[in-house]
């Protein structure tokens, strides 16, 4: 879900009757819909809205993969073709003032109609394109063998004992679930997992030149977020890991925090937002990440599906969470601001439009309330995915 500025329409992306099928839907804010459009689909529905109001779409046409753009009136726009391998399939992108930059992985078993894993993995790449499609740059990606001290194996070879897995090949490599592509100031962030495993790494490109300035070890997959100019967040939760690190230009580690969610980055740089843990009952909390790597409490949170949160510009953050319409304050006091008996596991994220509305979007429906909040806050990531547009870049 995105919007071209906060007076709306709302423009929503998701599946059709089948994941290989991508709907476009253009709304406004009263719930009228003003046209929708269908796409082939690779089972996750990719778009980017732009400042001037373009909405791209990638999907596949034929042997290759598109970004084509689409109006404000749902008319088709400029397209581009980026060349790539008839194995290959758009991961993520991320729409840059003069281009794109994609992440680039083996088509998905669902895409390729296969029931078994491949028997060769093609090695992942992030390129760098100008709006017409003409490549740049393009950085093979070498994700290498992957271990973690929480991953265990049980088998022949242990005498079926429970005992730690030595490092893997990754059978099959995809971009990460959240946050798998992001760009700020120079930099990029690109993470890509091992599907089966979900044990991934983070890697650093220069913006300009795609050369690899760093990246993280293998560790498991969690949420990310710009934290500044050439600065991310980078969190990991799984196999005993719970945590969020910051990371600089240079890719080194700056901080890290025992903690682990869906994070808002104030205009001072400050993180805070609703922990995310796979555990229920729920222990997670409302935290603020301190400068010297200590946790802030803030409410406790009941339930476990949870929106992206956004902040309004008095640094309230309003999130959607085990039925409930959630605010908590500056302060760090939680307010209910609405309940419901609903227990939806797909949620995306949370919008702040004009007049203190709210816009959530819930499965397959869309819900606006009228709340006392304030515009969007400024920073570099006040919403999930940065920004109204849904467009992960800080320039």
């Amino acid at each position: 879900m995105a919007a071209f500025d906060p007076s709306g329409p709302l423009t929503v992306t998701g599946y059709g009757a089948n994941p290989l099928v991508t709907v476009i839907t253009r709304v406004d804010l009263s719930g009228k819909v003003a046209w929708q459009r269908a796409y082939p689909g690779t089972g996750r529905p990719q778009s980017r809205l732009s400042t001037e109001g373009t909405l791209w779409v990638a999907y596949p046409d034929g042997d290759g993969r598109l970004l084509e753009g689409v109006l404000p009136d749902g008319s088709t726009g400029p397209t581009a073709r980026p060349e790539c391998r008839p194995d290959e399939e758009i991961g993520a992108f991320v729409l840059l003032d003069d281009g794109f930059v994609i992440s680039w992985v083996s088509a998905s078993r669902l895409v390729r109609g296969e029931r078994r894993w491949p028997t060769s993995v093609s090695e992942p790449r992030v390129a760098r394109y100008t709006r017409e499609g003409e490549c740049l740059w393009s950085t093979p990606i070498v994700l290498g063998a992957v271990s973690f001290p929480g991953a265990v194996e049980m088998g022949d070879r242990t005498g079926w004992e429970v005992r730690p897995r030595r490092p893997w090949i990754p059978e099959e490599i995809g971009v990460d679930y959240w946050e798998p592509l992001l760009v700020s100031a120079d930099r990029i962030a690109a993470s890509f997992t091992d599907t089966r495993g979900g044990i991934g790494r983070t890697f650093f490109l220069h913006l300009g030149s795609g050369e690899t300035v760093a990246a993280t070890s293998p560790a498991p997959t969690g949420r990310k977020a710009i934290a500044g100019l050439g600065q991310f967040l980078i969190g990991s939760q799984g196999y005993g890991a719970f945590t969020t690190s910051r990371f600089g230009r240079d890719g080194t580690e700056t901080a890290r925090w025992a903690s682990h969610g869906a994070m808002l980055v104030d205009k001072n740089g400050s993180a805070s937002g609703p922990e995310l843990e796979n555990r229920l009952p729920s222990r997670s909390r409302f935290r603020r990440l301190a400068p010297d790597n200590t946790l802030v409490d803030g409410p406790a949170l009941t339930g476990y599906y949870t929106s992206d949160p956004a902040m309004d510009c008095e640094g309230t953050a309003v999130f959607w969470r085990d039925g409930k319409l959630l605010a908590v304050d500056k302060d760090l006091a939680g307010h209910e601001l609405f309940a419901m008996d609903d227990s939806r596991a797909i949620i995306g994220r949370a919008l702040l439009m004009n007049e203190g509305c709210v816009a959530i979007s819930l499965d397959n429906e869309v819900l606006v309330f009228r709340t006392p909040l304030g515009p969007l806050a400024e920073g570099p990531w006040p919403c999930g995915e940065a920004n109204l547009q849904g467009n992960p870049l800080l320039s």
